[in-house]
């Protein structure tokens, strides 16, 4: 009997929490004898032929490396009818007859569109920014949000020694998950995210009372797809009578040491989890879905219910902050 064969590949933005994914679906393949083929730079390899299979030498030692060993791209081979329509007859000649993805909101919508063309695909969510619909959480955030914590913690000893107000930047796109979360765990005291209009004059009336208050140091994390860091503190000081603060505010960006690291515990279960779940999706004739953690239990979702939504913050995240006094926005969503 032939054995099925399964790709895989990494797509788009790397995540912490990868490579246990990639471990773990070729170790539940291997124990139902199928075979797994892992496609090197995205979906840039299925165009290029870069597959190699995966044995137990390979899957060594990866448990707790940050990144992929698969290696990741985006591919603009794949914005196309006509690209895809290349990808699904590339696949079939490597002999693939199931494809697992890793990867964001980009990298599921052509795991979707090859799922329509009728090649079996089973998506896993993998984005620090945690910012897509039907999933809980994706594979890295729980690390990104671990080093975010870690690095303002270090910052704030500097705000503390020098009576400084810090504007950091984090990332975060389309979504405020990693500035609110981490203003919370941290403390800080402004919260600047996306999906709520900011406030600029209260912002600085924060800052001047615990300026006043004798709390002389402050963090603003601000998420990237509201602006840069740059740019907001110009909209601070156009905010100020004088264009001058009370306190000197230093800008901190901190870039893409948020997305590597060794992936916490979180993420090396949730990598397993949904990995393990993927594999049993496809064995089970399972295809256009997701992968996803909902009420702390892993399932799988159609991807026409993920692609292209918009993930709200999660009301008692809203809450949370609002009863912590950190300062988000008004209450209105954009």
């Amino acid at each position: 009997m032939t054995k099925k064969t399964i790709g895989i590949l990494t797509s788009g933005g790397d995540a912490p929490g990868m490579n246990p994914a990639v471990r773990a679906v070729a170790r539940t393949a291997m124990q139902h004898d199928c075979r797994v083929i892992g496609i090197s730079n995205g979906y840039d390899g299925i165009f290029d032929g870069l597959t190699e299979e995966l044995g137990t030498r390979s899957l060594a030692s990866i448990i707790d490396r940050g990144g992929t060993i698969l290696q990741s791209s985006r591919c603009k081979r794949m914005y196309t009818p006509e690209g895809v329509d290349h990808a699904r007859r590339r696949l079939q000649e490597l002999g693939i007859q199931g494809l697992i993805v890793l990867g964001g909101d980009g990298s599921l919508t052509g795991a979707r569109e090859l799922a329509k063309r009728g090649m079996p695909v089973v998506g896993i969510p993998a984005s620090i920014d945690n910012d897509l619909a039907g999933t809980e959480m994706a594979i890295g955030v729980d690390t990104a949000t671990n080093t975010i914590m870690q690095l303002v913690d270090r910052i704030r000893d500097t705000a503390r020694s020098h009576r400084r107000c810090f504007l950091i930047e984090v990332m975060g796109r389309n979504s405020g998950y990693l500035a609110l979360t981490t203003a919370i765990s941290s403390g800080a005291s402004v919260a600047v995210i996306p999906e709520y209009r900011y406030n600029m004059e209260r912002i600085i009336e924060v800052l001047h009372r615990r300026f006043q208050d004798a709390r002389d140091n402050s963090i603003v994390l601000l998420a990237e797809g509201v602006c840069g860091a740059e740019m907001f503190m110009e909209r601070m000081k156009a905010a100020v009578p004088e264009g001058e603060f009370e306190q000197e505010v230093r800008i901190t960006v901190l870039g893409h040491v948020q997305r590597g690291g060794i992936p916490t515990h979180f993420d090396r279960m949730l990598g397993a989890r949904f990995g393990e779940m993927a594999v049993m999706g496809l064995l089970a004739s399972e295809t256009g879905c997701m992968t996803a953690l909902s009420k702390g239990r892993t399932t799988l979702i159609d991807l026409d219910m993920v692609i292209g939504k918009k993930k709200h913050p999660a009301p008692e995240l809203i809450r949370l902050a609002r009863n912590l006094q950190v300062e988000y926005g008004d209450a209105v969503e954009l």
